[in-house]
């Protein structure tokens, strides 16, 4: 009890290691400020979108009086709302969309459009609580303990403390790293009251922002057991920070996406653009065959008589998507491949799989930005299935049969 004392009163004269101290702790506390307020943002647009979603489909229900002019002319809202824990981690939400309006035409060529303000964070990384532990913690602690021994040599006291015992360094080292730890614990934990985030996560990040400083405080330790001095120690340090935190994620990212490829998001929606264009000038039967294969439950109510009937023009908005769906499927089989292969490879540098671990405790990772898509098309083929019988058979428009018509549901994330 009285090493560590008397180690508390070293570090707290130690001005180098306190301005470090206050500087991960400002670190920390911007990030999660600016997570909160990132995060409140994204819930007052949800509530604005659906206070306005609802005021233009009361309009449009009024000034459109047939299915045709409904379907097309009406939007729905769809989101995928933040998790209580997404502003420890934005994840995808700064890259993927995740609010559509959508219509009852072609899918494919609406869920891939994205208004996300910020794409080239994708690339640089948005200064988030994870960018912080994973990337800047790393450097925190470089900086607390690359002199621990080498400063003592240098000032003659080294054979002295050795002679006190080895466990002097430990002491010395795990109050750094102990203090550091809070330093950036007690942010997250702070903003995780403040957000009503559940333990669950607040736990689990905290244990994983600990074991973090673990694995650093074992590679620092090992380079300072070399007997080096504190510049060669420092170098060193910065060279295995900048392999591990920012070489070998990039490394790892620029190899996956060059094995694995993905089509393009606007192949996808030129692909069904140009066959629904298309369609103006095809014969009816060009779109209604391959839309009957697919659902032949209307081909004793296909005929198409006039010029121009909705019932064909919503069939070839279909065939638009079913003309894109191979390259669709590809697109998230390989996007899922992707993020399996990183996730895997992650392990091979620690700040990039614990940048993942925050993102999935967030919901912010690339699995949620899948199933709110799926959500998305799930809500699509319910729109459909409630348009096409009032459309082919050519039922009368009533305001309560449009109140059957089926509304989007944001399933909340839980963390």
């Amino acid at each position: 009890m009285t090493a560590v004392i008397r180690e508390i009163w070293f570090l707290s004269r130690d001005r180098a290691a306190l301005v470090w101290l206050l500087i991960a702790v400002i670190a920390a506390g911007c990030s999660v400020t600016f997570g909160l307020g990132e995060i409140a943002s994204q819930r007052a647009t949800i509530e604005r979108l659906e206070t306005a979603d609802q005021a233009e489909q009361t309009y449009m229900a009024q000034a459109h009086r047939d299915w045709g002019s409904a379907g097309y002319y009406t939007f729905h809202l769809t989101y995928d709302p933040p998790s209580d824990f997404a502003f420890a981690a934005l994840g995808q939400r700064d890259a993927s969309p995740w609010k559509h309006r959508i219509r009852m035409l072609a899918l494919e060529g609406q869920i891939y459009e994205t208004d996300a303000a910020n794409p080239d964070f994708a690339l640089t990384g948005r200064f988030d609580y994870a960018f912080v532990v994973a990337i800047l913690s790393p450097l925190f602690l470089i900086l607390l303990l690359h002199d621990l021994k080498a400063r003592e040599r240098a000032a003659g006291r080294f054979e002295l403390l050795e002679a006190s015992g080895s466990g002097l360094w430990r002491v010395r080292a795990g109050l750094r790293v102990g203090t550091l730890g809070m330093a950036l614990v007690l942010p997250l934990l702070m903003a995780g009251i403040i957000s009503g985030s559940r333990a669950g996560p607040l736990l689990f990040g905290s244990a994983a922002v600990l074991i973090h400083l673990l694995f650093w405080w074992g590679v620092i330790a090992w380079i300072n057991q070399r007997g080096w001095t504190a510049t060669v120690n420092l170098t060193t340090l910065f060279g295995a920070w900048l392999v591990l935190a920012v070489l070998a994620p990039a490394g790892i990212k620029l190899a996956v996406d060059t094995a694995i490829t993905v089509p393009d998001g606007g192949d996808i929606i030129l692909t069904q653009r140009e066959a629904v264009n298309d369609a103006w000038d095809l014969p009816v039967s060009a779109t209604m065959e391959p839309f009957l294969e697919r659902h032949p439950d209307w081909a004793d109510y296909a005929t198409i008589e006039g010029a121009f009937e909705w019932k064909w023009y919503y069939a070839f908005q279909q065939v638009g998507d079913q003309t894109a769906e191979d390259l669709s499927l590809a697109y998230r089989a390989g996007r899922d491949r992707r993020d399996r292969v990183s996730s895997i490879l992650s392990w091979l540098t620690p700040p990039a799989k614990l940048e993942r671990v925050f993102q999935s405790l967030a919901n912010t990772d690339v699995e949620a930005t899948r199933e709110y898509e799926d959500r998305v098309r799930a809500f699509h083929a319910d729109l459909r299935a409630y348009y096409y019988p009032n459309l082919f058979m050519d039922l009368p428009f009533t305001d309560e049969t449009l109140s059957e018509r089926p509304g989007y549901s944001a399933t909340p994330q839980t963390e």
